[in-house]
């Protein structure tokens, strides 16, 4: 396969991201500074840097940006709050598209906030996560689906981020799925690609890139056993991507399952988002013209980048590059 060919048609496709727009917040604390509270006596804890970065489907975003998408377009839902704020110039900073947004008093922005010693450079604290646990605002939820049937024409791929991890409060409410399983059935041949934390057996007509945990309950609820090749033929027709960490990927079709291998690291340095990159990489591959095994293949070398960088670190062309030259130069 020529990768560098294969990228450089990276510049004329466009993707959209619709779901679950997060912000990821890392702060980095001195311990030294942990100093009692005057009012409670607790210790606080003393933050003396903040970066910001979109997460969770805006992670996906900052990949397909990093790696020359020609046009990168997020929706999703925010709260009009200081970190609905912060992500909209995260995103902008990025050139990602974000007027899809659908901003409203009524939930708070998916935030994610990681507490990073600044001594040892590790995730030492608990995380404060601002979720959103009751049902999404019927205004909210129609407004999404009205900008979701107006944008899909418009783009070449469709990835679908179903990160929430509550029953309720994830952009992705049963009746927009229901939408984009109409959608993926009267477009075909439209790259759509399905990713979700707890639901990814109530997707259809999707691409659909559970990882190995999730495809295993995925797989028991539907039939009180493993077997992903019956998951993927109740998912419908299109093929499965199962990805399973060092080990790799196993892409399961109709006709076919192939493993495709990991390509070795050493020690990762931070495996977070790395199932966010490969998804990345893979539906930008996918939406230029590759074929699944060479889209899964490229999806592994991009997620082989990102885990040797802390946070949810992003891919470029050439590094890219440099590990298709070390893995994949004689296929």
């Amino acid at each position: 396969m020529d990768w560098s060919a294969l990228m450089q048609s990276f510049g004329k496709a466009k993707v959209l991201v619709v779901g679950d727009i997060c912000l990821d917040r890392w702060c980095r604390y001195d311990p030294k500074q942990n100093l009692p509270s005057v009012e409670t006596g607790i210790n606080r804890i003393g933050v003396v840097e903040t970066l910001v970065t979109p997460g969770a489907g805006g992670t996906v975003a900052n990949n397909l940006a990093s790696l020359g998408a020609g046009k990168v377009s997020v929706l999703g839902a925010i709260g009009q709050d200081g970190f609905g704020f912060e992500l909209e110039r995260a995103l902008s900073r990025r050139g990602i598209d974000y007027h899809y947004l659908v901003a409203t008093p009524e939930m708070q922005t998916f935030t994610y906030s990681k507490v990073i010693n600044s001594q040892t450079e590790l995730e030492d604290k608990p995380r404060f996560d601002f979720i959103n646990s009751r049902p999404l605002p019927s205004e909210v939820e129609d407004q999404l689906i009205v900008n979701f049937s107006a944008a899909y024409k418009a783009y070449d791929a469709i990835f679908v981020a179903d990160q929430a991890e509550t029953d309720m409060g994830g952009v992705i409410t049963p009746a927009l799925r229901e939408v984009i399983a109409d959608v993926a059935e009267r477009n075909p041949d439209k790259v759509i690609l399905a990713d979700s934390r707890n639901r990814i057996h109530e997707f259809r007509n999707c691409i659909a890139k559970p990882n190995q945990a999730e495809a295993r309950v995925a797989s028991q609820r539907l039939f009180g056993e493993v077997d992903f090749r019956r998951l993927r033929q109740a998912l419908g027709d299109k093929p499965l991507f199962v990805t399973r960490g060092g080990e790799g990927v196993s892409l399961i079709t109709p006709t076919a399952e192939k493993h495709i291998p990991a390509i070795p690291v050493g020690d990762p340095v931070d495996i977070c988002g790395a199932g966010d990159s490969f998804g990345a990489g893979a539906i930008l591959a996918l939406a230029s013209g590759a074929s699944f095994e060479d889209a899964a293949r490229f999806g592994v070398m991009v997620s082989s980048v990102t885990v040797m960088k802390r946070g949810t670190g992003e891919a470029t062309p050439p590094e890219v590059l440099a590990a298709a030259d070390a893995s994949y130069s004689d296929r």
